[in-house]
């Protein structure tokens, strides 16, 4: 999302958002003199809240909810990103006090928008107005375009972002990029919405697993577990998501359904009741041990979500590659080159790099066989 803040030095109100390398900003307008800075700091915050309400129906499209039925979350979604449309009219003819009384908007979006219109008519600055107008077209704009998977521009910020969906065209764009770097190029991080990456990196790290699983004759939910007798690794998430693929979920729908469940929890919801009983049957035990008043709660080994709810999907991301890592670990100890290309290793005196090199080649040959999956 983007933040608004106020210069007190310049009397300029500008506004900061993130990229993945670094946050960037830009100068909105100049301020009226003599304003009070109350009401100043009133503007900027309703403009951050509308910005955060803007992003949420990105990074919750109505399309990930369960149902769409009327009065249902989906149903709710849906009109949140409807309200799109309201938003310059609410800023510029906001909602004012009458009688003692004020109506409020029960979307967060559109009471965001209420809410700046109602200090920027306290300002009286036709100037300043018509600068914030122009300003949240501009955003709003860039949440549309993140939703085509257009993140050029101020819809960059979309790279920091959790999305309980993913871009078709940018699960494209992060494939591109895997299939010239295998183990995961820095571009994934600073150009590709983190799901959408998430769901390529899926799909990867299958095609790796399955190399390794051939290599090594270990099934493919184990050999994460195997290299971490080799170098200390995430392996739990990644394995997981094996498992998924193994079941014959789709990586898009293995890699979205940790991310939801992650963001509700987040949200403060119980996403799966049912799997929750199942885990704390299982740890009833443990339970008991650590049951007292002085109990450290990470003791107990039981999450709510195998993510980061702060960051469910740039975490997943970062679980996959290292998965995709810890895959040619394994496969660098079974495997066993022709003679000509373990002597010709042996003459550059990199048989490491010439191994990593060898196993990116045949991760890319098993990634295009089973493109299918991915789309």
């Amino acid at each position: 999302m983007t933040r608004y803040s106020i210069d007190p030095e310049r009397h300029e109100l500008l506004a900061t958002w993130g990229t993945g390398e670094g946050d960037l900003a830009t100068r909105v307008a100049s301020l009226p003199a003599g304003a009070e800075t109350s009401v100043l700091l009133r503007l900027a915050r309703a403009l951050s809240h509308l910005s955060e309400a803007a992003w949420r129906t990105y990074t919750h499209p109505a399309s990930a909810a369960a149902s769409q039925n009327s009065g249902s979350e989906g149903w709710r979604r849906d009109e949140e990103r409807d309200a799109f449309d309201e938003v310059p009219d609410a800023i510029a003819r906001p909602n004012l006090p009458q009688d003692g009384m004020l109506d409020v908007s029960y979307s967060p979006l559109v009471e965001s928008a209420h809410r700046a219109g109602r200090a920027l008519h306290s300002l009286d600055d036709r100037q300043l107005t018509d600068a914030v107008l122009a300003e949240i077209a501009v955003e709003l704009a860039a949440v549309e375009n993140a939703e085509l998977g257009d993140l050029a521009g101020r819809a960059r910020q979309a790279v920091l972002l959790s999305r309980e969906g993913a871009s078709p065209v940018q699960v494209a764009a992060a494939d591109r990029l895997l299939e010239q770097a295998p183990f995961g190029p820095t571009a994934l991080f600073s150009e590709i919405d983190p799901t959408a990456a998430a769901v390529a990196a899926a799909h990867w790290l299958a095609a790796a697993a399955e190399v390794t699983a051939e290599a090594t004759g270990h099934s493919p939910t184990t050999l994460l577990l195997e290299a971490d007798d080799i170098e200390a690794l995430p392996h739990e998430t990644p394995t997981l998501v094996l498992g998924l693929l193994e079941a014959g979920v789709s990586p898009y729908d293995a890699v979205t359904g940790l991310v939801r469940h992650a963001l509700h929890v987040a949200d403060g919801l119980l996403p799966d009741p049912a799997g929750l009983r199942e885990q704390l049957e299982d740890l009833d035990d443990e339970l008991t041990e650590h049951a007292g008043p002085d109990a450290d709660p990470e003791d107990t080994g039981l999450r709510l979500t195998p993510l980061d709810p702060k960051r469910p999907a740039p975490d997943l991301l970062e679980d996959l590659l290292t998965g995709i890592h810890g895959c040619w670990l394994l496969h660098e100890e079974y495997d066993e080159l022709d003679d000509e290309n373990r002597n010709d290793a042996e003459r550059t005196g990199q048989p490491h790099d010439r191994n990593r090199s060898h196993f990116a080649q045949l991760v890319r040959e098993a990634a295009a066989t089973h493109h299918d999956r991915l789309v």
